[in-house]
C-alpha cells in the first residue's frame, strides 16, 4: 500500500555539511511529509526533481519552532527544526503560518515515536548552541518539548485593580476571535479565528485577559476579540456613538477617501447604520461623490444574526465590519478606511511587519524603455541600486492613489519564489510606481509563442508545476488572483515562470468574493459563477489555471480564438469547454478538464494540483 501524502510545498533547506552561516548553505526544496517520510528534491525546469534526501518518521526525535536573533540570509524566514537519528535539519518557511502547518503535521505524525524530553530552542552555531551555550551538539536541550502542544501558559496572578465583572448571560463572558493571533509576548495567548474563549479581565484598553478551553489564561489585543452577547464597540475605530446622519455625510465628504467609513447609531433606537464614502458609478447614475447608508439588519432567529445588503450572516457586528473591509459583497465599495469623530481616519488595520514597503527615493531610480501597459498601470525598465528592475507606473486618471497603494500593500503580503518579487514604492514622485524584480523573458504568452517547436513536453510540465506553486500560495495564504492568464506570468532569464500581476488580487476570509464595481473580466479565462454572478474564490483561479495550462501546451495560443466573448459565454453555458491540445499529454489534459467542472465544488484545490503534476513529473 502506498503511503498517503500529507502536506508538500517549497522551503529552504539549510546545509547540515557546512559550518558557517552563508547565504550559499541555503537551498530551495520541494517537500513532500507522508505517512512513512520526509522527503525533499531539487527541481529543475525541463528536468525531473532529483530526490535529495529522505528520513524516516520514525527516527524523528523532535520538531519544534527555532527562535533566534541571528541574522538569516535567507528569503524564508521562519525556521524550525526536525532532530532525528542524532543529526539536526533546519528547514525555512516564507510565513509563520506556514511553518506552524509544517510542525503541527510532524508532531502529529510522530507523537508515538521516542521523543526527546529536552530540546534546544536556538540554532547550534559555531560549534556551540546559542540557547545555553552548551558545546557539544548532542547535549540534552535545554527547554522542555511538548510533542503534543505548544507550551502551556502559566495563569496570570490576580492584580489589585483587577475589577469583578458581572454578566447579564450568568457566569463569565464569551468572547469570539475575530482573526488568527500569533503571539509575541510571553505572557500572550494565542487566538484562533471563530474559537471561543472565556473574558476574564478587560479593563485595559489595548489588551484584555481571557482563558482558552484548556485553562490556559493571557493577554491579546482586544480589537482581535468581540463579545459574544453584548454591543460594546467603543475600543474599534470605527465606531462613532452620536453621530447623526448629516454629521456623517460632511464628515466622510470632507475626508474624500474611497472607501472611507463609520459604523454609527441608527435614529431606530438599538439598531445602527454603516455610512461609507464613495466615487464609483451607481446603477441609476447618482451623482459622485455620495455617501451611501446601510443600515445593519438583524435576522428574526434567536440568537440573532446581522448583515448588510447581500445577507451575508455574522453572529456579531465586528466580524461583519471586518469581513466588508475585505470583500465589498454587495456594498458599493468595501469598507477600506474607519474615520474617527476628529476627521483623522486609519488605514486598513493589519498587524504583519510586512505591510510597510521599503520607500524608494526617486533619485535612486532610472527609467528606460516601456515594456508594457495594463488597465491601470504602465511598465518601463528601470535600473536601481545598480539593479535592473522592472517599473509600474499608475496611469493618470485611471486609478486612485489609494487604490495604488492599496495593491502595494498586497503585494507586500505575498513573499515566495514563484511570484514576482515586489522592491519597493516611489511615492516621492509622480505618478508614484513600484519597483519589481526584473523578468528578462517576458510575458509567458510571448515566450511560448517565440519558441514554437522548441518546447520539451517536460519543459511545459516545469512551467505548469512553476505557476501552480505560486497559485498553491496564494489559496493557502487565503488570496484569490482574479487575473490568471498566461499574458500575467513571467519568465525569468533562468526560464523560471512566476506569476505576477496582483492589481486584482484580493484577501478573502471565506474564499469568495463578490464584486462590487462594474469590473471588466477576461472572459476566455474566466468560469461561468465569475460571468453571470461576479463571484470569485480560490476555485475560480483554478479554471483560470486550467486555461493557462491549455496556453502552453498550444504554444501560446489565444484561447478561443476568433470568437466573441458572447460566443464563448454561449459554448460555456452549453457545457463546451476548450478542445485538447495536440501537445499535451492525456494526463495533463484530464486535469484541465478537471479545472473546468461546472460547479466550483467539483474542482481540485491547487494544493492537490501541485501534488498531481509533481506525480507526472516523475513518469
Amino acid at each position: 500500500m502506498f503511503p498517503r501524502v500529507i502536506l508538500n510545498g517549497t522551503l529552504i533547506k539549510k546545509s547540515q555539511q557546512k559550518k558557517k552561516i552563508s547565504p550559499c548553505n541555503y537551498k530551495e526544496r520541494f517537500f513532500v511529509l507522508d505517512t512513512q517520510d520526509l522527503k525533499y528534491s531539487e527541481r529543475r525546469l525541463g528536468k525531473k526533481p532529483t530526490l535529495k534526501g529522505s528520513i524516516q518518521l520514525s527516527t524523528i526525535k523532535c520538531v519544534e519552532a527555532v527562535i533566534t536573533d541571528v541574522p538569516i540570509p535567507c528569503n524564508y524566514k521562519y525556521p524550525f527544526q526536525v532532530f532525528y537519528d542524532n543529526y539536526y535539519l533546519y528547514i525555512f518557511a516564507p510565513d509563520n503560518d506556514c511553518r506552524q502547518t509544517w510542525i503541527k503535521a510532524l508532531k502529529e505524525e510522530t507523537k508515538q515515536n521516542n521523543l526527546v524530553t529536552k530540546f534546544h530552542p536556538n540554532f547550534w552555531i559555531n560549534g556551540k548552541w546559542e540557547c545555553c551555550q552548551q558545546k557539544q551538539k548532542l547535549a540534552t536541550g535545554c527547554r522542555v518539548y511538548d510533542p503534543v502542544d505548544f507550551a502551556s501558559k502559566k495563569p496570570l496572578p490576580q492584580t489589585p485593580e483587577s475589577k469583578q465583572m458581572e454578566f447579564p448571560y450568568g457566569g463569565h463572558q464569551t468572547v469570539i476571535a475575530l482573526q488568527d493571533y500569533t503571539p509575541q509576548e510571553d505572557d500572550h495567548l494565542p487566538l484562533q479565528k471563530h474559537h471561543e474563549y472565556v473574558l476574564i479581565n478587560s479593563c485595559s484598553s489595548d489588551c484584555w485577559t481571557i482563558q482558552d478551553d484548556k485553562g490556559n489564561v493571557g493577554l491579546v489585543p482586544c480589537t482581535y476579540i468581540t463579545e459574544k452577547y453584548g454591543k460594546n464597540f467603543e475600543r474599534f475605530m470605527w465606531y462613532n456613538k452620536n453621530m447623526t446622519r448629516g454629521k456623517a455625510e460632511d464628515l466622510l465628504m470632507k475626508e474624500g477617501k474611497e472607501g472611507g467609513f463609520m459604523v454609527r447609531d441608527s435614529s431606530q433606537a438599538g439598531f445602527y447604520t454603516v455610512s461609507v464614502f464613495t466615487r464609483a458609478p451607481g446603477p441609476n447614475m447618482e451623482k459622485n461623490p455620495r455617501v451611501k447608508h446601510y443600515q445593519i439588519r438583524q435576522t428574526e432567529t434567536k440568537p440573532a444574526s446581522f448583515y448588510l445588503a447581500d445577507k451575508y450572516l455574522f453572529n456579531t457586528i465586528p466580524e461583519l465590519i471586518l469581513y466588508h473591509q475585505h470583500n465589498a459583497a454587495g456594498l458599493i465599495t468595501r469598507l477600506r478606511h474607519p474615520i474617527t469623530p476628529n476627521g483623522a481616519y486609519s488605514q486598513e488595520v493589519s498587524h504583519s511587519p510586512q505591510d510597510q514597503w521599503e520607500e524608494i527615493k526617486p533619485e535612486e531610480l532610472t527609467l528606460g524603455q516601456e515594456l508594457g501597459s495594463g488597465q491601470f498601470g504602465v511598465v518601463v525598465e528601470g535600473k536601481w541600486r545598480e539593479k535592473k528592475v522592472a517599473v509600474k507606473m499608475m496611469k493618470e486618471g485611471f486609478i486612485s492613489e489609494e487604490d495604488f497603494k492599496d495593491e502595494a500593500k498586497v503585494t507586500m503580503k505575498l513573499f515566495h519564489c514563484k511570484l514576482v518579487q515586489l522592491y519597493g514604492v516611489c511615492t516621492q514622485r509622480s505618478p508614484i510606481c513600484l519597483v519589481f524584480e526584473f523578468m528578462h523573458n517576458g510575458c509567458l504568452s510571448d515566450y511560448l509563442k517565440t519558441r514554437r517547436g522548441r518546447l520539451s513536453p517536460n519543459v511545459m510540465l516545469g512551467m505548469c508545476l512553476d505557476v501552480c506553486e505560486g497559485m498553491a500560495y496564494l489559496e493557502s495564504s487565503n488570496f484569490i488572483h482574479r487575473d490568471l492568464a498566461a499574458r500575467n506570468c513571467l519568465v525569468s532569464k533562468n526560464n523560471e515562470v512566476k506569476v505576477s500581476d496582483f492589481g486584482m488580487t484580493r484577501f478573502v476570509f471565506d474564499d469568495q468574493y463578490t464584486s462590487s464595481q462594474c469590473s471588466k473580466f477576461p472572459v476566455k479565462w474566466s468560469p461561468p459563477e465569475v460571468l453571470r454572478y461576479s463571484k470569485f474564490s480560490s476555485k475560480s483561479d483554478v479554471w483560470s489555471f486550467g486555461v493557462v495550462m491549455w496556453e502552453v501546451y498550444n504554444e501560446g495560443r489565444f484561447p478561443y480564438e476568433n470568437r466573441t466573448n458572447a460566443e464563448v459565454m454561449d459554448s460555456l453555458n452549453a457545457g463546451q469547454r476548450l478542445l485538447m491540445p495536440r501537445l499535451a499529454p492525456k494526463s495533463v489534459h484530464l486535469l484541465m478538464e478537471e479545472c473546468w467542472e461546472e460547479k466550483p465544488e467539483d474542482r481540485p484545490t491547487f494544493a492537490v494540483l501541485l501534488h498531481e503534476l509533481a506525480s507526472l513529473s516523475d513518469l
